[in-house]
């Protein structure tokens, strides 16, 4: 009885710490674990794999720290709740629409924009979403990946980077009241702000060094962020900056499954 007051009393300090008292314990992905990417598929990991990165769609991997990937300022690019023709469908007035009328789409991904111009439309967008968060804290997943923080340069002048930042507010804080993690994608020139603002508790970037950003998300998160580098140079010249501190992976621009003609998965060769 006296261990459980005493681990009682350590979680409430901690919460007390972190300025959410209120805030049920998350458990964040280990520093430096090695990542596996797969968003274009779920598939078995290599054995040293510790944390996984899946669509909210998918199975977790019991055996490991699992991230719940999800569409949080664009359409899903499928049929399921959260595509495209699913908000024209149910929700067409939370979509950014161009000055003639259509959808605002991001050409690259074939997405539609979400409209959190206003926070009445933030609410709405929220509500829906708050389905999906907790879809993934009851699949088991441990952290929340939500993607296309920078949707407001596609966005038609519709909002901004400012609006981003209310919205995800917002979003971080109901994922942190379910005991998830939640994971800051790319968007460098958030600064320190995503994590001392937003609340953002690490980051997830993509070809941070052919960008030129990877300091930017140190400064931030320390060694609290994940990398995926697309391009050979990219990847040997973030192990040889930072491999063996922060986990640094290649992978397949579609990061496609393993068995796909198209598959690559490397990680950095261990530090002497």
């Amino acid at each position: 009885m006296k261990t459980a007051a005493v681990v009682a009393a350590l979680l409430l300090l901690v919460a007390s710490c972190s300025g959410e008292p209120d805030l049920p314990p998350r458990e964040l992905p280990p520093a430096g674990g090695q990542l596996d990417y797969q968003l274009g598929g779920a598939y078995q990991p290599d054995v040293p794999v510790k944390i996984v990165v899946r669509d909210r769609s998918k199975t977790i991997d019991g055996r490991r720290y699992n991230i719940c990937y999800l569409n949080a300022l664009q359409t899903q690019p499928s049929s399921m709740d959260g595509g495209l023709d699913w908000w024209r469908k149910n929700h067409a007035d939370l979509l950014v629409k161009k000055p003639n009328g259509e959808v605002a789409i991001d050409p690259e991904w074939n997405e539609g924009i979400l409209d959190i111009s206003t926070g009445d439309k933030r609410n709405k967008i929220l509500e829906i979403q708050k389905k999906w968060i907790k879809d993934c804290k009851t699949a088991f997943f441990k952290g929340v990946e939500p993607d296309n923080l920078d949707s407001y340069m596609r966005a038609e002048g519709t909002f901004d980077l400012n609006a981003t930042k209310e919205f995800m507010k917002a979003f971080v804080r109901y994922a942190h009241e379910q005991g998830l993690a939640v994971a800051q994608k790319n968007t460098a020139e958030l600064g320190d702000a995503g994590k001392k603002e937003i609340g953002f508790d690490f980051a997830i970037a993509e070809d941070c060094q052919a960008r030129d950003e990877c300091n930017a998300y140190a400064a931030a998160f320390g060694n609290d962020f994940f990398q995926i580098e697309y391009t050979d140079e990219g990847f040997r010249k973030s192990c040889a900056d930072r491999g063996g501190r922060v986990s640094v992976i290649r992978r397949d621009r579609n990061v496609v499954p393993y068995g796909h003609d198209e598959y690559v998965y490397e990680v950095c060769p261990p530090t002497v």
